[in-house]
C-alpha cells in the first residue's frame, strides 16, 4: 500500500485524503439516467392520452357517425380522462407520502424504545454489503450518536423509503392531466378539419401512429431502454386498441 500526501491509497487507487476524494469526484461524470417521477408521470399521461381517445375515435368512426360527434365525444373523453388520471396520480402520491409518515413515526419510536435491536438491524444491513464486524462497529456507534441520521439510514436502507416531496401529489396530478390532454388531442386533430369521419379516421391513424412511434422512441431513449423496440411496442399497443374498438363498433352496428 502506497502513501500519497497526507492520505493513504490502496491498490485500487482509493485515497482517504478528503481533498483528493473531492478532486476525484469532481473529475468523474456519472453517465446514469435518473428516471424521475416527473418523467414517469409524463409517460403515463401521454401514453394513455394517445391511446384511449384514439381507440374511442376509431370505434365511433366504425359506427358511421359524423366527425363533429366524434370530436365532441373525444373532447369530453379527454377532459374526463385528464381529471380521472390526474386524481389517480394525486391519490397515489398522497398515499405514498402518508405511508412514509407512518413508517417514519414507527421507526422513530423503535429507535427510542429498542435502540439495541435497531442497532443490531443496522449492523445486519451493513454486513449484507460485505462489511466485517470490526468495520461496521464504528459506523453503528456513529449513527447511534446521531439519531436523525440513524433514522434516515434506517428509512432508506431497511425500509427502502425516500422522503417524498411535499408538493409531489399536486405536481403528479397536474403533470399527468396536462400530459393526457396533450396526447389526447393528437388523434382528434383530423376530425377538426375533415368532416367525413372515415376520411378523418385515416388521418387520425397516420398521425397517431407517428406520434406513438416518436413518443415510444423518446420514452425508450430517456429511460435507458432500446428506443426502436420501445417505439414499435408503443405503436403496436395503440394500433391494437384502435383496431379492437373499430371492429367491435362494426360488429354491433351489424
Amino acid at each position: 500500500m502506497a502513501a500519497n500526501g497526507n492520505g493513504n491509497a490502496n491498490g485500487n487507487g482509493y485515497s482517504d485524503d478528503p481533498e483528493k476524494q473531492k478532486l476525484l469526484l469532481d473529475e468523474h461524470e456519472e453517465k446514469h439516467f435518473m428516471s424521475s417521477e416527473v418523467v414517469r408521470d409524463i409517460i403515463i399521461g401521454v401514453s394513455d392520452g394517445l391511446t384511449v381517445p384514439f381507440a374511442l375515435a376509431a370505434g365511433l368512426s366504425g359506427a358511421d357517425v359524423t366527425s363533429s360527434i366524434i370530436l365532441i365525444a373525444g373532447i369530453a373523453e379527454v377532459a374526463a380522462g385528464a381529471i380521472s388520471m390526474g386524481l389517480g396520480g394525486y391519490l397515489a402520491a398522497k398515499s405514498e407520502a402518508d405511508h412514509y409518515v407512518r413508517e417514519l413515526k414507527r421507526e422513530q419510536e423503535e429507535i427510542i424504545n429498542v435502540p439495541d435491536i435497531e442497532a443490531a438491524e443496522c449492523a445486519e444491513i451493513l454486513a449484507q454489503y460485505g462489511a466485517e464486524p470490526h468495520e461496521y462497529e464504528g459506523v453503528v456507534n456513529a449513527l447511534r450518536r446521531n439519531p436523525q441520521q440513524w433514522l434516515d439510514f434506517m428509512m432508506k436502507f431497511e425500509l427502502g423509503l425516500e422522503k417524498p416531496d411535499p408538493m409531489r401529489a399536486l405536481q403528479s396530478a397536474v403533470t399527468i392531466a396536462l400530459s393526457y390532454i396533450m396526447g389526447g388531442f393528437v388523434p382528434l386533430l383530423p376530425y377538426m378539419v375533415i368532416p367525413v369521419a372515415r376520411e378523418a379516421l385515416v388521418g387520425s391513424v397516420i398521425l397517431t401512429i407517428l406520434a406513438l412511434l416518436i413518443f415510444g422512441f423518446a420514452k425508450g431513449y430517456f429511460t435507458g431502454n432500446q428506443p426502436f423496440k420501445s417505439a414499435m411496442q408503443t405503436a403496436f399497443i395503440g394500433a391494437i386498441a384502435s383496431a379492437a374498438a373499430y371492429s367491435i363498433a362494426k360488429a354491433f352496428q351489424k
